[in-house]
């Protein structure tokens, strides 16, 4: 077992890392997470990682900062938190605070708007790997249920254009609906 400041170390590392070469919001950086804490550390299982995903993503605020919440808790508590919290923080900050006072160089330059739609691009390819990743991990587990719940969850965003709040609300009653019948299964 590693100590809890080797621990601390390591989620501050992490999320200042992934924060600093992640771009493209939120959901790139719950990828890059996932890799990190579940592949690499293998300090939490992948479906708990979608679970703290789904915390993350349903809390207000960045879902980057809510994801690193919700990790560093996992691993270490509160201190967890604030570590996670700090090592997220300070590549954003640090680049708005450059680009604020450079911005008028910043948004006439080619190569910079050139980069941009480049960065655009590959951002892209990455949610669409993290949809894939993800939904991929709820067709596995052969739940017809969450297939349904995440198909219309789908179709209502994408077709219908139902504002994604409303999804997400809808989707944690259901969840919650679950929930409670699975107890009273139990319990009989």
């Amino acid at each position: 077992m590693e100590s809890k400041k080797n621990i601390l170390w390591k989620i501050f590392i992490s999320t200042l890392y992934l924060s600093a070469f992640t771009f493209g919001g939120g959901y790139v950086i719950v990828t890059l997470m996932k890799k990190k804490f579940v592949d690499e550390y293998h300090w939490i299982e992948e479906n708990e990682m979608l679970d703290l995903v789904a915390i993350a993503q349903s809390s207000p605020g960045a879902i980057a900062v809510n994801g690193a919440i919700v990790v560093g808790y996992k691993l270490a508590g509160l201190l967890g938190v604030v570590v996670s919290i700090i090592g997220t923080i300070i590549p954003p900050f640090v680049i708005i605070s450059v680009i604020s006072v450079c911005y008028n160089a910043f948004r006439s330059n080619y190569f910079v708007s050139q980069m941009l739609e480049g960065m655009q691009a590959g951002v892209g390819a990455v949610i669409a790997s993290v949809t894939y990743e993800m939904g991929s991990g709820i067709v596995k587990e052969k739940s017809i249920t969450s297939i349904v719940i995440m198909a219309g969850a789908f179709i209502a965003s994408c077709i219908y254009k139902i504002n994604v709040v409303y999804i997400v609300i809808v989707c944690g009653i259901i969840g919650v609906i679950r929930a409670c019948m699975n107890k009273r299964g139990e319990k009989q």
